[in-house]
């Protein structure tokens, strides 16, 4: 017969381990490493915070001195004396053009000003035009004169383009008006660049400018 009495049951886990406390060494450097890394965090922070500021103080200040390129508009232009066959011995062009700075705190220094008009590409007349100035912000200068005698080059054979041009309706140039311009920028000047005005113009039979083309806006392009 089986005794009554229970053997007590054995546990097969095992004794459990026992916890190990943290020493005070350990618990300083953790919250050392702590401290290191709320620092770093924070200093990281405060320099991402000042760059941006930095970028968009910049940002500002470059769309506040952003030099504009000088802004050249034809309002006249005209052939006196188109109708005559034999017009191209006393033949002058006068043309008037306005250079406006439309910057508000940048100056323009401009060197000696050329101008050369074009027909068909070839190059018909050429002369200076202005001698360096400085031009003020917002400020607009007139750019008045005529080609005739020696600055215009037209002979009788390309009188004769002209009056063929001018029995279809209308004859197309090109004025080309140039200079070497610098922006001035408080006390600061920029480089030198090559600035160059296309102003496109055709005139009537009557040798005056066209009503699409006065006023007209010129390209402007640096070389």
């Amino acid at each position: 017969m089986y005794s009554s009495d229970r053997l007590p049951v054995q546990s097969t886990t095992g004794p459990r381990p026992l916890k190990r406390h943290k020493t005070a060494r350990e618990i300083a450097h953790r919250v050392r490493e702590s401290l290191t890394t709320r620092i770093c965090k924070s200093i990281c922070g405060i320099f991402l915070s000042v760059l941006v500021l930095v970028g968009i103080v910049a940002f500002i200040l470059w769309l506040s001195f952003r030099p504009h390129r000088p802004r050249f508009h034809i309002h006249d232009f005209s052939i006196p004396g188109f109708g005559e066959a034999t017009g191209f011995e006393n033949a002058q062009i006068t043309f008037n053009v306005t250079i406006r700075n439309s910057n508000q705190k940048i100056g323009i220094y401009y060197d000696a000003m050329g101008g050369s008009l074009y027909y068909r590409d070839q190059q018909v007349g050429s002369k200076q035009l202005l001698y360096p100035f400085y031009q003020e912000p917002k400020n607009t200068t007139v750019v008045a004169d005529v080609l005739s005698g020696k600055a215009l080059t037209v002979n009788s054979k390309r009188w004769t383009e002209f009056m063929n041009d001018r029995a279809v309706g209308t004859v197309a140039f090109r004025l080309e008006i140039s200079s070497t311009i610098r922006f001035k920028i408080k006390i600061w000047n920029t480089k030198d660049h090559r600035a160059h005005a296309n102003c496109d113009v055709s005139v009537g039979p009557d040798g005056a400018i066209l009503p699409l083309f006065k006023e007209k806006r010129c390209p402007v392009y640096f070389t």
